[in-house]
């Protein structure tokens, strides 16, 4: 596995290196022995597999307040996906910029995003499916959400916006009072 760190600190990509051969392929996307360069004692609590239909649907923006604060690791496994994260942590220095990546079932890459910031996706293809680790399991009286389309944060989704939960839409835009996750 290859770890890259972006811009934010803490979030990586990881490329992972599939062994082929005429059976088909096999890829390690965990270890703790390598994943201790990024986080040592990480433990996975929780998986969640997510299929979303329709291109242009977005899932997205969710996080966890403490002490439900997560990790997420972010695997496409079928189709492909322009996943995002948004910095939502208290006096960091890159609050609410964001960064992207494309994940798609064959470009052998995954998300690892910390502790304090917020997930979300639009599909590329007809179809996605996402496998999610999390380090802590999810708590109703504990998630936060960003809008998807929130002026302040400014993701540019590279296609237009065809799905979005009622709940997602439903969510206000940042206002001067969100101060984010104290960790």
């Amino acid at each position: 596995m290859k770890f890259n760190a972006t811009r934010l600190n803490g979030l990586y990509t990881i490329d992972t290196a599939p062994t082929v051969d005429t059976r088909g392929s096999f890829v390690r996307t965990y270890c703790d022995d390598e994943f201790v360069v990024i986080r040592s004692n990480l433990h996975w609590k929780q998986s969640n597999l997510s299929t979303t239909q329709g291109k242009g649907s977005i899932r997205g923006m969710h996080f966890q307040y403490p002490p439900a604060a997560e990790v997420k690791l972010i695997r496409c496994l079928r189709g492909k996906v322009l996943d995002v994260a948004v910095d939502v942590r208290h006096g960091s220095p890159t609050f609410l910029q964001w960064e992207a990546v494309e994940l798609a079932e064959n470009n052998n890459r995954m998300m690892f995003i910390p502790e304090g910031f917020a997930h979300g996706f639009q599909i590329l293809t007809d179809e996605a499916q996402l496998l999610y680790m999390h380090s802590a399991a999810w708590s109703p009286a504990l998630e936060g959400r960003l809008r998807f389309d929130d002026p302040r944060i400014g993701v540019r989704w590279p296609l237009p916006v065809d799905h979005v939960s009622d709940r997602d839409l439903g969510t206000p835009l940042v206002d001067d009072h969100f101060t984010g996750v104290d960790l």
